[in-house]
């Protein structure tokens, strides 16, 4: 079994950055896989950006240029720094991990979740 956990959402005007951090505990050499995702109210969850342990990262078109994923495996803890923010970034976001053996943003691949944290960004 593999724990995370979100901190370092809040609030902040457009244009301000964010540092996201998750915390990942248990099993974590079984982790191949690490995301974040996102729900803002009224929509459905979406993947924003996720990395492989090799360091391998991807985005959502939405937030590339804007968004950063990183990992620091001696910390076992992953990183989404959102500089740039917008409006339309407000939502709760979500850690996930994943113990297979592929990488992508598709929510389903992730066996593990946080209980998320709210970022809100007022124009």
């Amino acid at each position: 079994q593999v724990q995370v956990v979100e901190s370092g959402g809040g609030s902040v005007q457009a244009g301000g950055s964010l540092r996201l951090s998750c915390a990942a505990s248990g099993y974590t050499d079984d982790i191949f896989c690490m995301g974040w995702f996102r729900q803002a109210p009224g929509k459905e969850r979406e993947g924003v950006a996720r990395i492989s342990r090799s360091g391998v990262a991807d985005y959502v078109t939405s937030v590339k240029g804007r968004f950063t994923i990183s990992q620091d495996n001696a910390k076992n803890t992953l990183y989404l720094q959102m500089n740039n923010l917008k409006p339309e970034d407000t939502a709760v976001y979500y850690c996930a991990a994943s113990s297979g053996g592929i990488c992508t943003i598709a929510e389903t691949i992730f066996d593990y979740w946080g209980q998320g944290t709210q970022v809100t960004v007022s124009s």
